[in-house]
């Protein structure tokens, strides 16, 4: 009976149980040696807050400051964030060796790739014609959506739950925006996008105490 039970507590474990044991010891890996994510969510949500939240009420009907102002203001923050972005992408690969390195790359390299293809397809039709009222629709909409799958992409690969919510969340809010139209669409951008990623941010803080 005694060996019985002591059989039953070694018997090895099922391939499923095994990828669920090296996701979860991944995971506890990239915690505790990586740079938190908390910080870089919540750098870009407060830029999304803030400076879409600009442009909105420089925009009119309200018009509180000059668009050419909160232009400027929104486009120093995002540059900000994707210097802190490429810097914290940096610190995340080091120590990192193996597939694990590689895929890291890869995936960096994506998010480069992917919006340098998107800056040349929206500039091309905005020179062939588009109208100008739609511009504004254009880039929130599609730099939106690329983002969220990107994040989506980001999900699967690191078998993160929160990283994948988070990419349909951004992909509903870019959605929203283009429905909302003009100048709504920079006030669902600040409240719903930046609120996500202040959101998330909180999660990930929680999680790793």
């Amino acid at each position: 009976m005694v060996e019985d039970e002591r059989d039953g507590d070694e018997r090895p474990m099922t391939p499923e149980e095994s990828l669920a044991l090296i996701a979860t010891q991944s995971e506890r890996t990239r915690r505790e040696i990586g740079p938190n994510p908390a910080v870089l969510l919540a750098v870009w949500g407060l830029v999304w807050l803030f400076g879409f939240g600009l442009i909105y009420v420089s925009a009119p009907p309200t018009a509180l400051l000059p668009l050419w102002v909160a232009a400027v203001i929104t486009v120093v923050g995002f540059a900000g964030a994707m210097t802190y972005s490429a810097i914290y992408g940096i610190r995340a690969g080091r120590g990192v060796h193996g597939p694990s390195r590689l895929v890291g790359a890869m995936y960096g390299w994506s998010w480069m790739i992917a919006f340098g293809g998107l800056t040349v397809v929206n500039t091309a039709l905005i020179r062939l014609g588009l109208d100008a009222d739609l511009v504004p629709l254009l880039w929130s909409g599609t730099s939106l959506m690329l983002t969220g799958l990107m994040y989506l992409a980001g999900g699967m690969l690191w078998q993160s739950k929160l990283q994948y919510g988070l990419g349909v969340w951004i992909i509903a809010c870019g959605a929203a925006s283009v429905l909302a139209g003009g100048p709504y669409n920079f006030l669902v951008l600040s409240v719903a996008g930046g609120g996500g990623f202040l959101v998330a941010s909180l999660v990930f803080l929680v999680r790793a105490r």
